[in-house]
């Protein structure tokens, strides 16, 4: 894993080729472009260059944390805050922020209520704005309904470029299963993709979690994954 400042890690997986876009090719033609905007910020030297905004929204499991994570992969020096296990933290931490080229925040929403928090996001936004800093957002619902009690905040959140991440349906789901298990060595017989998605979790942050442990145990018996042999890893006696 790709270590970031204030221990936080980005997970190996988690960069744009790993991501299967389904009906969001413009959220990740937006990511990627602010990405590269992020990496050739720091070659502009004569003026400060206008920072890209971006705001991903979606349903669990619809890949925003993965998106979020891949641009921060792609932008050497950026930093990646999961607001849901830095909140425990001073909002001070932000300090200094807008120095890096990117500042990617994930799940606003857990700050809600937290005013010192809040105050801390509306201050590192306009640090961002004036230094140039790119930042990315990505949460559960659109800016507009976050649960911030800082109009100021909930108004320059809204105004950021929004992209709703749409889940893949039965088919882009076996295809991106499949697609991840290959980058694996492993192969996916299609009456195991079918078996999987009757009987398990269909958001694809639960089905990659499965196939990661389905990898270990077939690793360790040396079994390609067929239905018999997941049915006895997991215990699936129905």
């Amino acid at each position: 894993m790709k270590q970031l400042p204030l221990g936080v890690r980005l997970q190996d997986r988690a960069v744009f080729a790993s991501f299967f876009p389904g009906a969001n090719g413009e959220a990740v033609s937006a990511a990627r472009a602010v990405a590269t905007s992020a990496r050739s910020a720091g070659r502009v030297t004569a003026s400060v260059a206008a920072p890209m905004l971006l705001y991903l929204h979606g349903l669990e499991g619809s890949g925003k944390s993965h998106l979020l994570q891949a641009i921060c992969a792609d932008v050497p020096g950026s930093a990646y805050l999961p607001l849901t296990r830095l909140r425990e933290l001073e909002p001070g931490m932000l300090q200094g922020m807008d120095a890096l080229p990117l500042v990617a925040l994930d799940d606003p929403e857990t700050i809600a209520g937290a005013a010192e928090w809040e105050r801390g996001l509306f201050s590192l936004y306009n640090a961002c704005q004036s230094s140039g800093t790119h930042l990315a957002v990505a949460a559960g619902v659109p800016a507009i309904d976050l649960p911030l009690e800082l109009p100021d905040l909930r108004s320059r959140l809204a105004a950021m470029p929004h992209y709703a991440l749409k889940p893949l349906d039965e088919a882009q789901q076996r295809e991106a299963l499949a697609a991840r298990a290959a980058a694996r060595g492993l192969q996916l017989p299609e009456e195991t993709l079918h078996y999987l998605q009757r009987r398990f979790a269909r958001d694809m942050a639960s089905l990659y979690a499965l196939l990661e442990r389905l990898d270990a145990a077939s690793l360790e018996a040396q079994r390609p994954l067929t239905v018999p042999f997941i049915r006895r890893v997991l215990g699936d006696t129905q």
